[in-house]
């Protein structure tokens, strides 16, 4: 990997919060507003350059915009092509397709030509956002996938009103009647009145036609190599799909004639289809159904008609990622695993095995036929970039860009230690500890214990803004992977069932047990906080312990009883043993609101006003109730804000200085200078 100038901690600074941003060798918030990423590399056919997307922050109109870049294999001629996204090289690499801004509005399909003249065309006028473009074999095609409006149906009176409104009457609209099961989506909104469908295009422009039909969403399409049929995976297209739980299929649509034939059948997950380069076989991702609350996915390979399914990997880490090897001999993917991501491989015959080894979170979009691997990479020092090697010599990875060595250049970052720790139950979690520039383990730094959403989520080793930039501000971070996290296994993420919040209450304060035992924490100025899940288990550290000094639960789930049924989703009612008007006891005694008669900790709660998730109701209850016993609290309301706190960058930086100030605002005795105590 190439080097980059950092300077990590060496000599010791006093801490003082708000001083340590303004030192031009630590990060800042102002860093954050330069702050660039890069994703979905993919080679040209000839494997010759390197197109990717780059995004940067519009500071004016608090937005993340997106441009398509493009360089040589080695890295050399880095430059931007135009503004979009999603790029895709057609088969001859003569064009590319990507998405971008167009007429007569929103997002739209656009066509490049890789000449000297570089023309560009729109070639599509749609009036919904497309996605997941793939270029047909033969280059005449582009497949995509869009939202439309569903089919007609179900009841309305609407239609006998009319005779009762005047000529020329200014009356209320209409209201949304709503009959789905899950009708609504965070991030989206109402969805009973859309279905995600599969549409082809010709690649020089006209209309796009659409080859999916029918009450259920299709996933992403991907082309046989003789281009007459897309395979695709959905939920089971039967009669009342939407109670079918933890249930997906493989299908495959013929693009002349519509004909979908299903291709699974088991009971369970069956997703993420990817098509062999003789178009002999599938390989796809999936699980047997089970009253399971986690389970790791097996990777599969099957024949193009479906027969013949069999386990090609199982090594209890979900397969992602898949890219077959362009002899047919297997299938690439990556895993996560304990906080890291690799590249793996699996043959047709024989054992998978890992390729890539390291300390990072590496995903890899493309393979070459001569093996040349081009994804991310990010680790706990190094922002992601785009990387390269060669799958024969895995070890040496080539670092191609460098996109916040700007931003970076003679800034001091925190370290970031691994640790391991015991638990109950003789569990052994996994967590880091980010400490401040200049640590000196001689003095006395306040603590942030930072928890996961999910719950089965996964911190990891990849390069965190947010943790580095208070460090930057001289607290000290733990973040950890309780029991329930992904990437340790089935039984690990499965170990929460009908216990959550709970054990893993235990195992996030055996973290902090280890971190005090140091001896650089000050215990009387320890916080908390998390959101989602991590709001969840922020809300029962504080019905459960006074240890710490302040704490700040963000979009959380504070009654179990009213969120399984306002949710953007019908499925958590199946995450506890009985409905709630069978026995409501076990709702209750994993709510922390039956738990806020303990709390005396300052609790702030923040959550977005857009929020369907984890609904601002649920944040309402637990502030509401923490008014009445008088205990401080603050709500604070995001606007423009889906699930999250961090969507926009003004939300962002707000969230980093919302905690602080929340912390400082309620620090058990001022948070001095650490040299003065």
């Amino acid at each position: 990997m190439r080097s980059r100038i950092l300077v990590l901690a060496a000599a010791a600074l006093f801490f003082a919060p708000g001083l340590a941003a303004q030192q031009s060798d630590r990060l800042t918030l102002d860093d954050y507003l330069e702050w660039e990423s890069v994703s979905g590399p993919t080679l040209s056919p000839d494997g010759r350059q390197i197109i990717y997307t780059r995004r940067w922050t519009d500071k004016l109109n608090d937005s993340r915009e997106s441009s398509l870049h493009i360089m040589n294999v080695d890295g050399s001629r880095p430059r931007k092509l135009l503004d979009g996204g999603s790029p895709q090289w057609s088969p001859d690499g003569t064009r590319i397709a990507f998405v971008a801004a167009g007429e007569p509005r929103g997002s739209q399909i656009h066509v490049r030509y890789m000449d000297a003249e570089g023309a560009t065309t729109q070639i599509t006028h749609l009036t919904s956002s497309p996605s997941s473009i793939q270029w047909s074999p033969d280059g005449r095609w582009i497949a995509f996938m869009m939202n439309t409006p569903a089919e007609p149906g179900g009841w309305s009176p609407e239609g006998q009103v009319g005779k009762y409104r005047p000529r020329g009457a200014d009356w209320t609209e209409a209201p949304r009647i709503v009959d789905a099961l899950d009708y609504r989506q965070d991030g989206v909104g109402f969805t009973s009145d859309d279905v995600r469908q599969i549409f082809v295009v010709p690649a020089d422009g006209g209309s796009a036609r659409q080859i999916t039909y029918g009450e259920w969403s299709a996933g992403s399409p991907n082309w046989t190599p003789d281009g007459r049929t897309i395979v695709f995976s959905s939920g089971p297209r039967i009669e009342e799909a939407e109670y079918a739980w933890r249930e997906s299929e493989i299908y495959a649509v013929d693009v002349v004639t519509n004909q979908i034939t299903q291709l699974t059948t088991r009971p369970g997950r069956d997703s993420s289809p990817a098509v062999s380069p003789d178009g002999r076989r599938i390989a796809y991702v999936g699980n047997d159904y089970g009253d399971y609350t986690y389970a790791e996915s097996e990777l599969y390979v099957m024949n193009l008609d479906g027969t013949g399914s069999r386990v090609l990997a199982d090594i209890d880490r979900s397969p992602g990622g898949l890219v077959w090897a362009r002899d047919g001999s297997g299938v690439y993917f990556t895993a996560s695993d304990r906080g890291t991501r690799n590249l793996h491989f699996a043959p047709m015959n024989g054992q998978p095995r890992q390729l890539t080894e390291g300390q990072h979170m590496l995903s890899v979009s493309d393979i070459s036929a001569d093996g040349t691997a081009v994804g991310t990479l990010t680790s706990p020092n190094e922002p992601g970039d785009i990387v390269a090697f060669n799958v024969r010599r895995p070890t040496q990875i080539a670092e191609l860009t460098d996109v916040n060595g700007d931003v970076l250049f003679g800034k001091k970052l925190g370290e970031v230690e691994e640790v391991w720790y015991p638990s109950v139950d003789d569990y052994q979690i996994q967590g880091w500890i980010v400490k401040p520039p200049d640590f000196d383990p001689s003095r006395k730094y306040p603590l942030m214990l930072s928890i996961h959403g999910g719950p089965h989520g996964m911190y990891n080793v990849g390069f965190n803004f947010g943790y580095q930039e208070h460090a930057a501000n001289d607290y000290v971070i733990l973040y950890t992977n309780p029991r329930g996290s992904s990437g340790y296994g089935s039984e690990f993420g499965n170990s929460i069932k009908n216990a959550y919040p709970g054990k893993d209450f235990d195992d996030l304060m055996a973290g902090v047990d280890l971190v005090v035992e140091r001896g650089y924490i000050d215990t009387d100025n320890m916080f908390v906080y998390g959101c989602s899940g991590g709001g969840v288990l922020t809300a029962w550290t504080v019905g459960h312990t006074d240890r710490f000094a302040a704490a700040s639960s963000n979009c959380p789930v504070i009654n179990w009883l009213s969120f399984v049924g306002t949710t953007d989703g019908a499925g958590w009612y199946r995450n506890f043993e009985k409905y709630p008007w069978e026995d409501p006891t076990e709702h209750l005694e994993r709510s922390p609101l039956m738990y806020v008669g303990n709390v005396t900790t300052p609790t702030m709660l923040m959550t977005g006003e857009m929020d369907l998730r984890t609904p601002i109701s649920q944040t309402e209850e637990f502030y509401q109730a923490l008014k009445v016993l008088k205990v401080p609290t603050a709500m604070v309301r995001f606007n423009d804000q889906w699930h999250g706190t961090t969507s926009r960058p003004s939300n962002f930086i707000r969230t980093q200085l919302y905690l602080r100030d929340w912390f400082m605002t309620h620090a058990r005795g001022a948070l001095r200078p650490v040299a003065d105590r």
